[in-house]
């Protein structure tokens, strides 16, 4: 997938080398040495081979996610390691050491500030923190990432007035946007805990109290478009709050890389993944469930039942 252009910063014109796989790259001290790699083409840390980023330590690729004044990490690079990078950092540590860097590396907590390098610095440290909040929002429901993530941006703040209006504004919405966010989610969550309740309490009234009369889906909407629709619209919203990070969680806990112990080894939130699984899961038991119900030796009833089945999934 190409970066996304422009946001407000301007990417360099060199772009970024693609990296390779989280699970072919990635042992517990940084990049596999399993790897063929060329030594020079070495550069500050990085190991290239035909323009690909194929070996690094942690601290390496860390530092090649900061912007810097002229220097802005491509979109690709962003998401791969955050994403991949969480199997060996937890998110606030990372975040910590980023923000560290930042104000080491811009001066960031010199008596006087470089007003001319934080108008260039400041948009690009803000961008990285808004695709981050963006792509992994469930990060910062933690307060010591809110906590980074506001102290970085009362940072870059003091510049001149215009320039700092502007900023501000952005900052503004940042924080606005993931806030809507976090309620969004912490929503979903708390409707998935009400729906787990319920279909956990209709299940034991069922076994203990099957009702007199078994109703089908064709006595309930007949429609198999309008069904259809439905259903999409429940897939849609449970697919909306799983994050990319759970889906990473859930493969490293069934089948975890050989002799790593993972940051997730005390921690594991998939619930918005599991909960989608089990739905999907409902879901096939039904319509096995309503084939079923159907004599076979109604021939008639048996290939309406089936159509109207097909037509839903197509």
């Amino acid at each position: 997938m190409d970066p996304v252009p422009d946001k407000g910063v301007s990417l360099l014109q060199g772009g970024m080398p693609q990296t390779l796989s989280s699970t072919s790259m990635f042992t517990p001290c940084g990049f596999s040495p399993h790897l063929h790699t060329s030594k020079e083409d070495e550069q500050g840390g990085l190991i290239f081979q035909d323009g690909n980023l194929t070996s690094a330590s942690l601290d390496a690729l860390i530092q090649h996610l900061i912007p810097t004044t002229d220097y802005y990490p491509e979109v690709t690079y962003i998401f791969t390691f955050l994403l991949s990078s969480r199997l060996f950092i937890e998110p606030h540590e990372l975040l910590s050491r980023v923000c560290h860097k930042c104000i080491e590396q811009q001066r960031l907590d010199d008596p006087v500030l470089d007003k001319a390098r934080i108008r260039k610095f400041g948009p690009k440290i803000l961008q990285l923190l808004t695709e981050w909040t963006e792509t992994f929002p469930y990060d910062f429901q933690e307060e010591r990432m809110i906590g980074h993530l506001k102290d970085m941006i009362h940072r870059i703040a003091p510049c001149d007035e215009v320039g700092m209006e502007i900023r501000q504004q952005c900052m503004n919405q940042l924080l606005q946007t993931l806030n809507q966010k976090l309620a969004t989610l912490s929503h979903g969550q708390e409707g998935i805990v009400k729906i787990s309740a319920a279909v956990s309490d209709k299940l034991v009234a069922f076994k203990s109290k099957p009702p007199s009369i078994q109703r089908e889906i064709l006595s309930v909407c007949s429609d198999p478009y309008t069904l259809a629709q439905q259903l999409t619209h429940v897939e849609l919203e449970r697919l909306s709050h799983i994050g990319p990070e759970e889906f990473v969680q859930a493969f490293v806990h069934k089948d975890p890389l050989d002799g790593t112990k993972t940051c997730f080894s005390e921690q594991k939130k998939t619930s918005n993944l599991e909960a989608y699984v089990k739905w999907f899961n409902r879901l096939c038991y039904l319509v096995a469930t309503e084939i079923c119900m159907v004599s076979h030796k109604h021939v008639a009833c048996f290939t309406t039942c089936l159509m109207y089945q097909s037509e839903i999934l197509h």
